[in-house]
């Protein structure tokens, strides 16, 4: 079943049946195909996602697209198990693994960046997160990576999205550190042209 399902549209999807059903009911009737199970479990545990979301991504915003994200891949998924715990704990323990990795990918981000404005301003430097949304950045930079050379941008995602170092990048992908370095400088260089409007 292909469904697009946006949390804020899940309050309410429950019928009344599903009300008086327990966790491993509600499970069966999401794994036979019955959306509005979806949004009983969400009635039930999904201001509890958000307020972990908010209180580990300190955004609104952030936290609203997490949960969102959190309830469609528990649909899609279906790998948890009735058996094995909580579906509270369950949805928790992606929550928080989630929301720390995005904010790996917002550290990796600011550094890609930071890196693009070495000849920014440092007041300028300072507030660019704080006017930046991470969708916005994170999109930005997704756009420009796949428009400079793949061998440039293999490099670049290497150093910042795995946070590998040169020397681990030339052992890696079996080349000399020097073209290593070259990759690297001419990508950023390509990089700070196409975020010209984010790092000047």
């Amino acid at each position: 079943m292909n469904v697009a399902v946006h949390t804020k549209n899940l309050h309410g999807l429950q019928s009344e049946s599903h009300m008086s059903l327990n966790e491993a009911e509600l499970f069966q009737a999401l794994q036979a195909g019955d959306l509005s199970a979806l949004g009983a479990i969400y009635d039930r545990y999904g201001e509890a996602v958000y307020r972990l979301a908010l209180r580990i991504l300190g955004d609104v915003t952030e936290a609203e697209d997490l949960t969102q994200e959190i309830f469609l891949a528990f649909w899609r998924n279906l790998k948890y198990d009735p058996n094995r715990g909580k579906m509270l704990v369950y949805l928790l323990t992606m929550t928080r693994s989630r929301a720390i990795n995005r904010l790996h990918q917002k550290r990796s981000q600011q550094m890609l960046l930071q890196r693009c404005q070495r000849t920014t301003p440092t007041h300028v430097e300072s507030n660019l997160m704080e006017n930046v949304s991470l969708g916005e950045i994170s999109q930005r930079i997704g756009e420009a990576l796949q428009e400079i050379p793949e061998n440039q941008q293999q490099v670049l995602k290497m150093a910042y999205y795995e946070g590998l170092s040169q020397s681990e990048i030339t052992k890696k992908l079996n080349i000399p550190l020097g073209t290593v370095k070259t990759r690297t400088r001419q990508g950023l260089l390509k990089l700070r042209k196409l975020l010209k409007d984010l790092v000047d």
